[in-house]
């Protein structure tokens, strides 16, 4: 639990193209998004005062919103520079930036066509998510109970809220009984992704990562993939069965809270943090830690 609640910071969030005092950014209890989670939203990473790809996650999340029926009412230039100029006002220069959209309260009940759509931007400090001085140690995960649905059955493709419940429960899981996350299946009972991130293994120097058919492609996953393949590593993305798990050496996750980080352990299966993550790791640390000069153009 962070010291300070969300809901009590200092500073300021972009709403509906204005920047509202924080403690004043807020919803009514009958939001459609609320009730029905149509809601959407996308996470991204300052390093030394440059947004990680931004106009990436910002498009990302128009393609969410547009999964899920809604138009966001704002370009993806004017979200990037929001996203900028929120940062800004709230003086960060390493953080977490949360931009979202979802469907207001005009409308109650399942049908929403006359609902408004609200977008807001909040950005603050957040550094590793997992501590960084034990990091090559790997973390623990739980095997998760939940499965990652049929796209037949939800819009797996969209960064919408609502497909992150089951994955709150198996967090809530996985840390009471002492792991630090969890990995999930999918409804066929093959290796997925964890709570909040994808996942990679190695075995002889070849990384192996599930095909994301029923999951999101995360942006850190395609930079890895990208990192990984400048060094001269193979990368396979296939079906990838449980029991497989008993014969890769090395596992680490990716995502935007996650970065880079290794695995130890899965459930039973064991691992031990090698050469290949450790470069994997060091490269996308020095990608996304810009020099004076990148950040000063990013700006431009």
């Amino acid at each position: 639990m962070p010291e300070i609640p969300f809901d009590q910071r200092d500073g300021v969030i972009w709403m509906n193209g204005e920047m509202v005092p924080w403690s004043e950014a807020k919803l009514h209890v009958l939001s459609h998004g609320l009730h029905y989670a149509s809601c959407v939203f996308e996470g991204c990473r300052l390093y030394n005062g440059h947004i990680f790809k931004l106009t990436e996650h910002t498009e990302r999340l128009h393609e969410s919103a547009r999964i899920l029926g809604f138009e966001i009412p704002y370009d993806v230039a004017t979200i990037d520079q929001a996203c900028r100029d929120t940062v800004a006002q709230n003086g960060l220069v390493n953080g977490y930036i949360r931009p979202l959209a979802w469907r207001g309260s005009e409308q109650m009940g399942v049908s929403a066509q006359h609902t408004k759509i609200n977008v807001a931007i909040a950005a603050w400090d957040w550094g590793a998510y997992y501590d960084p001085s034990q990091r090559m140690q790997g973390i623990r995960l739980r095997l998760a109970d939940y499965r990652r649905p049929s796209p037949q059955t939800i819009p797996t493709k969209s960064k919408a809220a609502g497909l992150y419940m089951i994955c709150t429960l198996e967090k809530h899981k996985a840390e009471a009984e002492g792991y630090h996350d969890a990995l999930m299946l999918d409804w066929r009972g093959q290796v997925a992704e964890a709570t909040g991130a994808n996942v990679f293994f190695v075995k002889e120097n070849v990384l192996h990562t599930p095909t994301p058919d029923c999951f999101l492609d995360g942006i850190t996953r395609r930079t890895v993939i990208g990192l990984a393949q400048e060094a001269g590593y193979e990368v396979v993305e296939r079906a990838i069965m449980p029991d497989e798990m008993l014969y890769f050496q090395e596992c680490f996750i990716t995502g935007t809270a996650a970065e880079v980080t290794p695995v130890a352990e899965i459930g039973p299966y064991k691992f031990k943090p090698g050469a290949v993550t450790k470069t994997l790791l060091d490269a996308y640390t020095e990608l996304v830690n810009p020099t004076t000069s990148v950040q000063q153009t990013a700006a431009s």
